[in-house]
């Protein structure tokens, strides 16, 4: 049974209200730290090891596409098996896996020991975003409060890249190169225990055969498959500026810079979240979101002019200002165009396409960290977003929301393949979201 208190102008302090909301609100911010850390803790670290912008780049990317490879699965497991099934092993074995790439970056192993230690790393990172969202679910069920639940926990994802970045930095660079993943690491396993142990909380797992023959695959809505190229599009711009940050501190000799002008970007992109989040729309979110990511394709195009401190930075903050919300309008999206049998899954995929997208944008830019000028890796955040943007005003009308009719039933092991033709292949990209 829903709690809440009804009211005619729902807000973020009476969804903090709600009863039981702390008791997986605390443990899962805590755990979702490694998304926001595990990427540039591995590449400081890598970097360190290797003295390569390029091969950090690369194995950080192998954690980011096993991630986003894996991340629906996860979502599946959950709905059918519960969370707590699903978190349990996971966290112990993204512990493990931590551990291991660690003692093998220091131990100056291989690439491909490296590579090979990367994929259970990323594929075990716990998906809690989703998971907290699905709780969300369960406490107000059909109540105002689901659009404001939508936006909070949006803006406690942007939060996450304000603190997770900066300690990251912080520990790899005045403690340890080792000292982020070795946190990261600790996070997940105590996190995602505590998370996990909220029983009362925990979405009830449907039961019966046909529940689950009637599950209809999130891809299967073709606005789904917009907004994945959107949310690649998106993570470039992570990826981009996690690599060529570092890259610029170290170059004019400052590297604890990178953590300030990294907090700067999240800082932009957090507050303007918590903004979005506060008001009454009465534009329709697709149209948000196109006038959103054009102002964030804009925005990303003048970083690789960038030369000085200040004006990164104000750059920076501008970009993150522009994140924000239309990370929290295709949220929305979602809310709008799938049924809510299918929607933990839908999100599993945008965070996965922001990973995914995040790991192409620190393989291509630390390479051209390393053949080019220093800068150069921020042409990434401005071609993932330009080439998302064309694609988000050519297939806009798949994001309105039309009446449901009947439910295509699919079977439950059925999944369209994200691979590297998201990342190297424009037709490939271009038939997984223009098919229907």
């Amino acid at each position: 049974m829903a709690s809440t208190v009804t009211s005619s102008r729902p807000g973020y302090g009476q969804l903090l209200r709600t009863r039981g909301a702390w008791t997986f609100l605390l443990p899962g911010f805590a755990a979702r730290q490694p998304f926001a850390m595990l990427t540039l803790s591995l590449v400081l670290l890598v970097q360190h090891t290797t003295g390569s912008y390029g091969a950090a780049g690369a194995v950080a990317a192998v954690t980011g596409v096993s991630m986003a490879l894996f991340a629906p699965w996860s979502g599946r497991l959950a709905d059918r098996h519960g969370q707590r099934a699903v978190l349990v092993p996971g966290v112990l074995l993204h512990t493990l896996a931590g551990l291991s790439l660690t003692a093998l970056a220091l131990a100056h192993a291989p690439l491909w020991a490296l590579f090979a230690a990367a994929v259970p790393t990323g594929a075990s990172v716990p998906q809690i975003g989703p998971m907290v969202r699905a709780r969300w679910g369960v406490k107000l069920q059909d109540s105002p409060l689901m659009t404001t639940a939508a936006a909070f926990e949006s803006v406690t994802d942007e939060l996450t890249f304000v603190f997770g970045p900066l300690l990251a930095t912080a520990l790899c660079t005045a403690v340890h190169p080792a000292a982020g993943l070795l946190t990261e690491a600790s996070l997940t396993l105590f996190g995602g225990l505590l998370f996990a142990a909220q029983k009362s909380t925990q979405p009830s797992v449907a039961l019966g055969e046909h529940m689950r023959v009637e599950r209809t695959s999130a891809l299967r809505v073709p606005g789904v498959r917009v907004l994945i190229v959107t949310f690649l599009g998106i993570g470039s711009v992570f990826g981009g500026m996690q690599v060529s940050l570092a890259a610029f501190s170290e170059s004019i000799g400052e590297p604890g810079l990178n953590g300030v002008l990294y907090g700067v970007f999240a800082a932009g992109n957090m507050l303007s979240g918590l903004v979005c989040g506060a008001i009454a729309w009465k534009v329709a979110p697709h149209r948000r979101l196109l006038v959103g990511y054009g102002a964030l394709a804009l925005t990303a195009s003048g970083l690789w002019a960038a030369h000085s401190v200040l004006v990164l930075a104000g750059l920076g903050l501008l970009v993150g200002m522009c994140i924000a919300p239309a990370l929290i309008t295709g949220y929305t999206l979602v809310e709008n165009l799938v049924p809510a049998g299918a929607r933990t899954e839908a999100f599993t995929w945008l965070t996965g396409a922001v990973a995914l997208g995040q790991a192409a944008a620190v393989t291509v830019a630390g390479q051209l960290e390393d053949r080019f000028w220093g800068g150069a890796g921020f042409l990434v955040p401005m071609g993932g977003t330009l080439l998302a943007l064309a694609t988000l005003v050519a297939l806009r009308s798949h994001l309105v929301a039309r009446p449901r009719g009947r439910t295509v039933a699919r079977g439950i092991g059925h999944r369209v393949p994200v691979g590297s033709g998201l990342i190297l292949g424009n037709t490939s990209l271009w038939t997984l979201v223009s098919t229907h």
